[in-house]
């Protein structure tokens, strides 16, 4: 690839996506993430921004020590869609997604009507282009994602950001948000604003309707994080307890009826629920937080501890088969390989000393 500027169209059935990725940015090394702290009842239509200091789930995101290769900003275009499927580029080793619905020949700009750009910066892999590992990042990705808005997303090489974003948003790392070319940092602060801003009629609500909902599985990436990094032997088998209960604690709230699934006039008590998320049969806010974080559970524990999700927590399971099928998860989520690397010089070897 020459420097400069290089635009690629690729093409699948009834949708176009245009990808943009600039080699001649560079930038310091060294630029570490860390995550955002959450509150839980940002995912509430009556949420304050007062609340998002009192988490108990902050951490940071792991970086690994990898040299990206050259250039910062991999850029790619979305339009609303009505479907997805994954597209490569034969010059290109990363997984590149699109989609669209009015139906535009590829290099037609589509005039979608909408008032407003919006922009989402996220956490690049490896490799400086594809999805990063971020539950933070793919949170914001799919909030957009089921609000069906057009907007452009660009994954930023923190090893190699470059200096026109250092002075887009100066300090901050991704995951960010420009709207309409104004710069919003705070991820509660997004998500808030982005379901005041993209409401009925025209757009959907994604607020939870059960508070309940937002809390739900809110202790399980501290437990988990706790395990994953611990050192000792001797207190392995507690802290993989103390997860295993947070993780209990989701299944019975998955597994008990939403007021609205039980029938006062049905005979038959429900007592087990079936419905697919944490609020129902479609995604809320509360999901795009915790999906995110519950799959690196399943994916590093795995691979780092032998840790497997005990298949009685059928609530769970459920939970995270229904997301899997579900294209504003699953292409918006970092592969699999992307964040065992992620949690490489995280996941700490036990010992006995």
């Amino acid at each position: 690839m020459e420097n400069g500027l290089e635009e690629n169209v690729y093409e699948a059935p009834d949708m176009e996506l245009e990808l943009t990725y600039d080699p001649s940015l560079q930038v310091d090394d060294g630029v570490q993430y860390d995550e955002v702290a959450r509150s839980p009842s940002s995912c509430s239509a009556a949420s304050s921004s007062e609340s998002e200091g009192n988490l108990s789930d902050q951490r940071c995101e792991p970086s690994g020590d990898s040299e990206p290769p050259d250039g910062s900003v991999y850029q790619e275009v979305f339009d609303t869609p009505v479907e997805l499927e994954e597209v490569q580029s034969d010059s290109q080793s990363s997984g590149t997604y699109g989609r669209h619905l009015n139906g535009s020949s590829p290099g037609q700009s589509s005039d979608n009507g909408q008032p407003f750009e919006i922009s989402l910066y996220v956490k690049a892999g490896i490799d400086g282009e594809s999805i990063g590992n971020c539950p933070f990042s793919q949170r914001l990705f799919m909030i957009l994602w089921l609000k069906g808005v057009v907007f452009n997303v660009t994954t930023v090489d923190l090893k190699r950001k470059p200096a026109d974003l250092h002075n887009l948003a100066p300090g901050t790392h991704p995951p960010f948000l420009t709207f309409n070319g104004e710069v919003k940092t705070d991820v509660n602060k997004i998500e808030e604003f982005l379901e005041e801003v993209l409401c009925p009629p025209m757009y959907p609500k994604l607020a939870a309707m059960h508070h309940e909902s937002n809390t739900a599985g809110i202790d399980i990436f501290a437990k988990f994080s706790a395990y994953i990094k611990n050192t000792r032997i001797n207190a392995n088998e507690g802290l993989a307890r103390s997860l295993i209960k947070a993780l209990k604690d989701l299944d019975g709230y998955l597994n008990t009826p939403l007021p609205e699934e039980i029938d006062a006039d049905c005979v038959d008590d429900v007592t087990i629920s079936h419905r697919k998320f944490l609020d129902g049969d479609e995604f809320t806010l509360a999901d795009c937080n915790l999906l995110p974080k519950l799959h690196i559970v399943k994916v590093v524990a795995m691979k780092y501890r032998n840790f497997e999700i005990p298949a009685e927590m059928t609530g769970v399971w459920r939970y995270l088969n229904n997301a899997y099928a579900r294209d504003e998860f699953t292409n918006t989520c970092a592969a699999d390989n992307e964040i065992e690397s992620a949690y490489a010089d995280v996941a700490r070897r036990l010992s006995r000393s």
